[in-house]
């Protein structure tokens, strides 16, 4: 799959990744490969991925290597689209 995250700022991360769990209003959920397409809004935690995507230079400090392996962000609200293996988190 593929992840994009941007924010006002920049587009923090772009590449391949594995997985991808981000806060959704109705609680956390995981998208994997060939999930069914979704737009969904998202609220403050955490969005974790597992992959090597390119981080943008200079917002390597945004990011955290969690114990399990996964990358981890911090947003405060957005929303997500995932259509053909493609997913862009529209962050704040």
């Amino acid at each position: 799959m593929y992840l994009e995250i941007v924010t006002p700022e920049a587009s923090l991360v772009s590449g391949e990744v594995e997985s991808v769990t981000v806060p959704g209003v109705q609680g956390p959920f995981q998208m994997l490969k060939n999930h069914a397409p979704i737009v969904s809004l998202l609220d403050a935690g955490k969005v974790l991925f597992r992959g090597n995507p390119t981080i943008a230079e200079g917002y390597e400090n945004k990011f955290t290597k969690e114990p399990d392996g996964k990358w981890s962000m911090e947003i405060n609200s957005g929303t997500v689209e995932l259509n053909n293996n493609k997913i862009i988190v529209l962050a704040d």
